[in-house]
C-alpha cells in the first residue's frame, strides 16, 4: 500500500476532487499555503494499493495544469531613495507536487 500526497493550487482543487470521486478514489483534502508565492494550495492524501498508484498519478497529472502567471515581485532599491517598488515577473504556477510513500499498516476505525 502507498500514500500519495498531492499538493495542487486551489484553482485545480475542484477538478481533481471531482475526478477522484468519479474514479471512486477516496481522498482526504487539506488546506495549505505555498511557500514561494504564499498562495492557497490544497493537499490531497490518498491511500491506494500498489497496483493503482499509476491510475492515481494519471488523474493528478490530467487535472493539474501548469500555467504562467504575472506576479509583482517586491524589490527594495538600495539607493538612499527610501522607495520600495515592485516589478512584474512571470512565473510558472500550477501543476502538482506529488510524494508517494510506502505504508506499513492501514486502519479504518
Amino acid at each position: 500500500m502507498k500514500l500519495v500526497i498531492a499538493i495542487v493550487q486551489d484553482q485545480d482543487e475542484a477538478v481533481l476532487g471531482n475526478a477522484f470521486r468519479e474514479a471512486n478514489i477516496s481522498a482526504t483534502k487539506l488546506s495549505s499555503t505555498g511557500g514561494f508565492l504564499k498562495h492557497g494550495n490544497t493537499t490531497f492524501l490518498v491511500g491506494v494499493e500498489d497496483d493503482n498508484v499509476d491510475k492515481v498519478l494519471g488523474i493528478i497529472r490530467d487535472c493539474s495544469e501548469q500555467r504562467d502567471q504575472v506576479v509583482a515581485y517586491p524589490a527594495n532599491l538600495d539607493m538612499n531613495l527610501d522607495v520600495a517598488t515592485s516589478f512584474p515577473m512571470k512565473v510558472e504556477v500550477g501543476g502538482a507536487i506529488v510524494f508517494v510513500l510506502p505504508i506499513d499498516s492501514f486502519y479504518r476505525f
